[in-house]
């Protein structure tokens, strides 16, 4: 209670107190996320206010003179405002009740807003338990009409009211409740449960040719799942067949067996179960300075093997020949039909991830060139830092029978090259630039273009990696020795 108390000193809701004396008989409420997080001592800004006895037009021209409101939310009753002073964005409602269509459909709602409504009529209509709390702005009382707190002291996600009422009201909210078990680390209580497990195939459904829920709502919900609790998440998914109807590509990992010479620990999909636990574990976020995970790695690491069910030979041993590409193009197919684009996740890096990450065992026999370390590792274009982490990772998750450990030997002695080459950055903080460019090249050599500049490019660059190329005379001298 004391840290909902503590908001009222915030700069950026110093306008509540103004609005409660302008308009004597406004309640204002504080609901949502903002309640449940601060109550679980977790940092947030999400506002979300629920404002009483205050006309919308009178409300709407009062909020103008405390900073700036943009009226887009005002057909579903939220106005989102900026108090003038700060970039903080609130949400700003007057009491609401809604009227599902019963289709199933994101947002497919009839909204009814009354600023006379009483806000336990607003309440009703929420989600989750844990969703319905409202803190009394001005008596300091919290309102719990669905037993909220005691979800929260226990942990678990609970619709408010009957759970297949609920989620048929809007079928994205069984990627919510999924969510939600992720970022806060609750259990789904047993009939929410039920529900989701019985009216998942509903999350394809189509009306007149479009997705009840969009494909753009899925995207979001489950790449924040996945990134709150990688492991967690693909089990989530899979007992709820969510994975059958989304992406029912990645059961064939179920009994697609592996040598057990290199892999000891199971099938494709209890290795890839480990490798997504990996992501969270106390060792690996030492070893990467506890860097926060990105969706572009998360996705490459439930994708990286999804080729060896689709590539598996099995002859004089088991073999899965190019796996690592076929994967690639699988986790495109998958991740472009689910617009996975819309979560802020660049599909092109995801793919390329997925193709490169057998990297430090393509180098067992020879060390990787100095130019294609700067090409993976040190170019912009390339997510240099996931595929180690995704490399590592997937050789944690690798246990050969005989030793029972993992053996990180490839993945250390391209760590060693990595090093080495960043030496060279040391003080720049950057490569050295390039000293001939193609143009320059056929300039000094009198050559005409074609595909031998770019060999005779990579052979200058290779060589002023390794430090013996300094000077354009050098590159020159170096250069005629291979036209």
């Amino acid at each position: 209670m004391k840290k909902l108390q503590a908001l009222k000193r915030k700069k950026e809701l110093a306008f509540v107190s103004q609005l409660q004396k302008k308009f004597k008989t406004a309640e204002v409420f504080l609901v949502g996320g903002i309640v449940r997080d601060t109550l679980l001592n977790k940092e947030s800004k999400d506002y979300d206010f629920v404002v009483r006895n205050v006309p919308t037009n009178k409300l709407l021209a009062f909020l103008k003179t405390k900073g700036w409101v943009d009226i887009v939310g005002k057909k579903f009753g939220v106005l989102k405002f900026t108090p003038k002073g700060v970039k903080q964005q609130i949400d700003i409602a007057l009491p609401r009740t809604e009227h599902a269509f019963k289709t199933g459909g994101y947002r497919d709602f009839d909204v009814q807003s009354d600023y006379k409504l009483p806000i336990e009529e607003d309440l009703s209509r929420r989600d989750f338990t844990i969703n319905a709390l409202a803190y009394d702005w001005q008596k300091n009382e919290i309102i719990d009409l669905y037993k909220g707190l005691d979800d929260l002291k226990k942990k678990r996600i609970k619709t408010v009211g009957q759970a297949e009422d609920r989620f048929k009201e809007d079928y994205s909210r069984m990627l919510r409740a999924m969510r939600f078990s992720c970022q806060l680390d609750f259990s789904i209580e047993t009939k929410t449960w039920s529900a989701i497990k019985k009216l998942s195939p509903k999350i394809n459904n189509m009306i007149k040719g479009e997705y009840v829920v969009p494909r753009e709502t899925i995207a979001k919900e489950m790449v924040k799942a996945f990134l709150h609790d990688p492991a967690k998440a693909f089990d989530l998914y899979d007992k709820s067949g969510l994975t059958k109807e989304l992406m029912p590509e990645l059961l064939q990992m179920k009994g697609c067996p592996q040598p057990r010479n290199f892999h000891s620990e199971g099938d494709v999909w209890k290795h890839t179960h480990m490798c997504l636990g990996n992501l969270t574990d106390k060792k690996f976020q030492r070893k990467f300075n506890n860097a926060p995970l990105t969706g572009e790695l998360v996705m490459a690491m439930l994708f990286h093997d999804l080729g060896k069910p689709y590539t598996i030979e099995k002859k004089d041993r088991l073999r899965f020949n190019n796996h690592d590409t076929r994967s690639g193009e699988l986790a495109k197919e998958i991740l472009n039909r689910l617009k996975i684009s819309n979560a802020d996740v660049d599909i092109d890096q995801v793919v390329w991830l997925c193709r490169k990450h057998m990297i430090a065992s393509h180098t067992k026999k020879s060390p990787m060139k100095n130019t294609t370390l700067e090409k993976y590792f040190f170019s912009e274009l390339n997510p240099g830092f996931d595929l180690l982490r995704l490399t590592y990772a997937d050789v944690m998750a690798t246990i050969p029978a005989k030793t029972k450990k993992p053996d990180f030997k490839e993945y250390f002695a391209l760590e060693k090259q990595i090093k080495a080459l960043e030496k060279i950055t040391a003080k720049k903080k950057k490569l050295p630039k390039v000293i001939l460019n193609g143009h320059e090249i056929m300039k000094t050599l009198n050559l005409d273009p074609g595909p031998k500049i770019g060999k005779l490019m990579n052979i200058l660059r290779e060589e002023q990696l390794k430090g013996k190329v300094k000077t354009k005379k050098q590159a020159a001298e170096l250069l005629k020795k291979h036209v």
